[in-house]
Formats: C-alpha cells, sequence, structure tokens
C-alpha cells in the first residue's frame, strides 16, 4: 500500500485509508507506534516495549504478591 505525505494545515501527514483504520482497529485520536526494524518500519496501534515491559511487571506481581498486599497496608 504506497500512502503520500500531504499538508495538513502547518504540518504534514499521511491520511491513512478506511480500509487500514479498520483493520488495525483504530479510530481518531487513537495512539500509533512507529517502530524501527532491521527491514524497515513498523506501525501498530501498540508499543511493544511497553507491551513487553507490562508482561514483566505482571509477572513480577504474580510471583510478589503477598509483599504487595503487605506493602499497600
Amino acid at each position: 500500500m504506497e500512502l503520500k505525505i500531504t499538508k495538513i494545515g502547518n504540518s504534514l501527514g499521511v491520511i491513512l485509508p478506511k480500509e487500514l483504520l479498520t483493520r488495525l482497529r483504530l479510530d481518531k485520536g487513537d495512539p500509533l507506534f512507529i517502530t524501527e526494524t532491521p527491514n524497515g518500519y513498523r506501525i501498530a496501534p501498540y508499543d511493544p516495549v511497553f507491551a513487553e515491559q507490562m508482561e514483566q511487571a505482571r509477572e513480577l506481581m504474580k510471583t510478589r504478591r503477598n509483599v504487595l498486599h503487605e506493602l499497600s497496608k
């Protein structure tokens, strides 16, 4: 899919086709993340680095449930 950069107000932007927005489950105001990869750039509706950090946090909270419970008192 080829997209062109266009002038939007005083900025430049890319208009995403409705079909792409539907496939990505995106709507106006939703965040979109661009990640550099060895093969170019990846555009996704979530940040893979943040997702990995959250998974690690969930695992830590699961294994240290008692400690967190005591700290919350």
